[in-house]
């Protein structure tokens, strides 16, 4: 079953990210800061990350960098409610595989998880 990893800090859209994945079959590891994750060895080993840009304390981009800078090449998909030019070309700057404006499609972030892996 192929793991895919959440980073989102707030907790209804982390829930709904949860089912909606578990009812997709994979398997879900969540978390609720970059630093968490960071921590989590488990959660390093996942398959996909699907992160929100704007965290308290360390970004989404900042993350996706960390784990880069390390040697991870794990995909990474990013979500935002805050959308514009600058948030959207950090994100591709920091090498996301797709990116996603709150609130999307179910259809779009599934087909989004299945183009990479």
């Amino acid at each position: 079953m192929r793991t895919i990893a959440v980073v989102e800090d707030d907790p209804s859209m982390l829930q709904g990210l949860n089912r909606l994945l578990l009812a997709h079959g994979y398997r879900v590891e969540r978390f609720t800061s970059a630093e968490s994750f960071l921590d989590d060895v488990a959660g390093r080993e996942a398959t996909c990350l699907l992160v929100d840009i704007h965290l308290g304390g360390m970004s989404g981009t900042d993350l996706k960098r960390r784990l880069a800078s390390s040697g991870s090449d794990m995909p990474v998909i990013f979500m935002t409610a805050i959308d514009n030019e600058v948030t959207r070309q950090d994100a591709f700057d920091a090498g996301c595989v797709a990116y996603l404006r709150k609130p999307f499609l179910a259809k779009l972030l599934i087909d989004a998880i299945n183009s990479v892996l």
